[in-house]
């Protein structure tokens, strides 16, 4: 058999797909029926209403905000726990990755006893006159808090799938490790951190419990738009379920631009020569030819 036979080979047994349809079923049921609840003909009304739009607004601006703390915050993490090896490794990125496991409100208690009046630094951001809790940067540090090990998680494995072989040759050629970081590195995982990036940003949006918690429910201020979802539903149903379709749509769409087809024969992305440290053709950082074969494996 030849090697592109290999690379494509896609015998999963029958039974497979089997619990794969019911698996789906069982995400897809619970979907289908809400959307069977949404009264169309006032979807409009309900979902334009001044309070949907202003939670639905402070939703994308928080969420935004709270990946861009996301990436810097995670990606320098994801290279220490990718590129480096030290005691206490395997205990920070338990606790990194712990938010995943725990509950958002607990998430929201730690925060509020870290930032709130008389919490850990609260007491001396109030003396310097600066309020976090029950504010809107409350809710960005919430979102962050819970978002933020999705991004470190799949930096981090695309970090381990590239290796670090470019990265070994640029540095063999003279090159930084800023260098190296910038012209190697992040090229070469960039689609694992707008991955990343993108899970995060749709983590953030749905982001409830820490919120209510941390930053409370003031409207214009801290109230996004799984805050309006709730109180809608003691109020409005027919609100809270439009609210909820749409919010659904909205994180669809943003969690499908995450997964794209991969490339012919599933090759991996490369660092290009003009951004590279060393090029398949076989010149260096500064354009010069290297002696021996290429990267690439040609003569």
């Amino acid at each position: 058999m030849d090697r592109g036979n290999v690379s494509g080979y896609h015998g999963i047994p029958r039974w497979i797909y089997a619990i794969a349809a019911a698996g789906a079923l069982f995400v897809l049921l619970p979907l289908a029926a809400m959307a069977a609840r949404v009264n169309w003909p006032q979807f409009i009304p309900l979902v334009t209403s001044e309070s949907s739009l202003t939670a639905l607004a402070l939703s994308l601006r928080t969420s935004a905000a709270s990946t861009a703390l996301c990436i810097v915050f995670g990606v320098p993490l994801a290279l220490v726990l990718a590129r480096s090896s030290f005691r206490g490794q395997r205990l920070l990125r338990a606790f990194v990755l712990l938010p995943l496991v725990l509950p958002p409100v607990v998430g929201g208690i730690a925060l509020l006893y870290t930032f709130g009046r008389q919490g850990l630094l609260g007491r001396s951001l109030e003396a310097a006159g600066i309020q976090i809790a029950f504010s809107t940067t409350a809710v960005v540090l919430a979102q962050t808090f819970v978002a933020l090990p999705f991004l470190v998680v799949s930096l981090e494995g695309a970090l381990r799938t590239a290796g670090g072989r470019y990265e070994a040759v640029a540095a063999t050629l003279g090159a930084r490790p800023t260098t190296v970081l910038r012209r190697v590195t992040v090229p070469l995982v960039l689609p694992g951190l707008a991955s990343g990036a993108v899970l995060s940003f749709a983590r953030s949006l749905g982001e409830f419990g820490a919120t209510l918690t941390f930053a409370g429910s003031l409207e214009g201020v801290t109230r996004t738009l799984p805050l309006e979802i709730y109180l809608q539903r003691e109020t409005d149903a027919d609100a809270a379920v439009a609210l909820s379709f749409v919010l659904v749509a909205v994180a669809v769409t943003v969690v499908g631009l995450t997964y794209r087809r991969p490339g012919h024969h599933g090759q991996r992305s490369t660092p290009r020569g003009s951004t590279g440290a060393a090029r398949l053709d076989g010149t260096g950082l500064d354009g010069t030819r290297l002696d021996g074969p290429r990267l690439d494996g040609a003569p």
